[in-house]
């Protein structure tokens, strides 16, 4: 996964999309892949006792999570 757009972000981006966070976690990113899972599903919670108010923050952490792993390069 040495390139941005190479086969193995855009299946790092199909993980993430399915559950936050995975996609960094394939990539080898531990704590990156951590944070945006507790971020995430915090932010889905929360807004499951706010009726969903809250899912103006989760929406978009989730789609940050997909966008980051398919834009990642390797150094």
């Amino acid at each position: 996964m040495s390139q941005q757009g190479s086969a193995g972000n855009v299946i790092a981006a199909i993980a993430s999309f399915f559950f936050a966070g995975l996609g960094q976690l394939v990539q080898g990113r531990i704590l990156a892949a951590i944070i945006f899972c507790l971020t995430t599903y915090a932010s889905y919670g929360i807004a499951t006792f706010t009726f969903g108010i809250f899912l103006i923050v989760a929406v978009p952490l989730h789609i940050w999570c997909i966008i980051d792993a398919a834009r990642f390069k390797a150094d």
